[in-house]
């Protein structure tokens, strides 16, 4: 799944155009380096967003096309 639709689908970032921009802007990483919205995320991976000051820094457990807002949590955990 793309970076940008998991951030999304996650919760993570609101909207994907947000996430698209942050990816664009260099404020997303994936296992440490800079990733393009189009990266392809797989379970395991560990994604860093920073807002502002602020960094959130999480593992993808699994992947899904859509889910529940009660079911997000089981998408990722933080790290």
């Amino acid at each position: 799944m793309r970076l940008d639709k998991f951030l999304k689908i996650s919760r993570l970032i609101k909207r994907r155009t947000v996430a698209n921009e942050a990816c664009d802007a260099g404020r997303v990483l994936v296992n440490g380096k800079p990733a393009k919205a189009s990266v392809k995320v797989k379970p395991g991976d560990i994604i860093e967003i920073q807002f502002g000051s602020r960094t959130v820094k999480v593992e993808v457990l699994e992947i899904k096309e859509t889910v529940r807002k009660e079911e997000v949590e089981s998408l990722y955990r933080y790290l």
